[in-house]
């Protein structure tokens, strides 16, 4: 097969978003990141029963190979994600986040690592039921790429969906941050289980995770906030839209690429960014024509890489080799998950509530409101090439499927139900 180009890839990807996006417009009327899953995941049924009817064109074989081509972890941790984290970031109010901060840090630090070991030792102990022997260091690695919710999905989600906002702040809010805080966890996990005890590297000490987790997160921070500082002065120096944008185009990729460079949390770099020209940028350093350039120009472009990013998802099924055993693990692991969601937010939210008064059912929705996406995919297929990794591709692909179409397309029930 021909190698594809990056263009020819880019070219496939937003034709069929497009068609796909245009089918979901006119006869499924579902929010359209849901709708582009549903309908990949459609497309990729019909190629797979045509590849079992008539084997011998190697339809599935072919797109398998094209999708290889795509290399998913690196598309999206050092490249989209950043766009979509700085566009999502832009439309937050900072004065709700500071005024719920309490909330907010607790379920995105505390609440992700209680979800993952709650997720980690739960599938230690279940899948052993079923013969799928995955060591504890494994199942801890997939409960700190599930515990975070998918700030692409969840902020999507927000769009279609009326709640109150303090709710709709602390689940923006975490959702911002607890991804940051769970690459930090992730990659913690995964340098203690490719440690060799016989390679002479010192291992790594519960100091030396602190310290490692002080250092991406924190330096994330303080990098966003000073490039971030940097383009407010340089925004706030003129008044001309087209520049303007391009600054915040080369904000965006400026602080990712330094904070990989520096070994700090490019994720939480460009929130912080974000939230910083959000709110301060937009109010005090542009005129209300640049203002309104600048919203839809991430608005737009938000949108563009929403749709080629749940295109892919969908269409990821094709890649993967499902047996009877994942799909088992998958089904086990769905309820566990989301207990684990809801303990993990719900302890957090409990003892704060002994103080302040929190909206009623917050719990529940964002229990049932923490989607995972494309981010936990991602991580996943950054795993190093062990035997554990294509059962824990396939069980946290069932995961991400079952989060965005049936947690998506029924979350606005839940808020009718239990937001008074």
């Amino acid at each position: 097969m021909t190698t594809l180009s990056l263009f020819n890839i880019a070219t496939i990807t937003l034709t069929l978003a497009a068609f796909f996006g245009y089918l979901n417009h006119r006869w499924l009327r579902m929010p359209i990141s849901i709708g582009l899953v549903v309908i990949a995941l459609i497309a990729s049924i019909m190629v797979m029963l045509v590849d079992l009817s008539v084997p011998q064109l190697g339809i599935q074989s072919a797109v398998r190979l094209s999708l290889a081509q795509i290399d998913f972890h690196e598309t999206l941790m050092k490249g989209m994600l950043s766009f979509l984290l700085f566009a999502g970031a832009l439309h937050v109010n900072i004065e709700d986040l500071i005024h719920r901060k309490y909330a907010i840090t607790l379920m995105a630090t505390v609440g992700v690592l209680i979800s993952t070991f709650l997720i980690g030792f739960s599938m230690f102990y279940l899948t052993s039921f079923i013969d799928l022997e995955i060591p504890l260091i494994y199942c801890l690695i997939f409960g700190s790429l599930i515990a975070p919710t998918d700030p692409v999905a969840v902020l999507g989600i927000l769009k279609t969906v009326r709640v109150p906002s303090s709710l709709k702040a602390k689940i923006a809010g975490e959702s911002l941050f607890n991804d940051g805080v769970g690459v930090v966890v992730f990659t913690i996990l995964v340098a203690i289980a490719t440690q060799s005890p016989t390679s002479g590297e010192e291992q790594m000490g519960a100091l030396e995770m602190v310290r490692f987790f002080l250092l991406e997160a924190g330096g994330g921070a303080a990098l966003g906030l000073v490039t971030g500082y940097i383009a407010y002065r340089a925004l706030k120096s003129i008044d001309e839209y087209t520049i303007e944008v391009l600054i915040t185009l080369a904000l965006v990729m400026v602080s990712y690429s330094l904070a990989y460079a520096l070994q700090f949390s490019g994720p939480i770099a460009v929130v912080i960014a974000g939230l910083l020209i959000g709110n301060s940028g937009m109010r005090f350093a542009m005129s209300e024509s640049t203002r309104d350039h600048v919203q839809k120009f991430w608005t737009l472009l938000d949108e563009i890489l929403n749709a080629s990013l749940f295109l892919i998802i969908g269409f990821e099924i094709l890649a993967i080799s499902e047996t009877t055993t994942n799909l088992i693990a998958t089904l086990i692991m769905i309820p566990v998950v989301l207990v684990a969601r809801f303990i993990s937010v719900g302890l957090p939210i409990s003892l704060l509530s002994l103080k302040q008064k929190y909206t009623p059912g917050a719990i529940v929705v964002l229990t049932w409101g923490g989607l995972r996406g494309g981010i936990s995919v991602a991580l996943v297929l950054s795993l190093p090439n062990v035997p554990e990794k294509e059962s824990l591709l396939a069980i946290t692909y069932g995961i991400v499927i079952f989060s965005i179409i049936v947690q998506g397309l029924t979350v606005k029930k839940v808020v009718e139900r239990f937001v008074k």
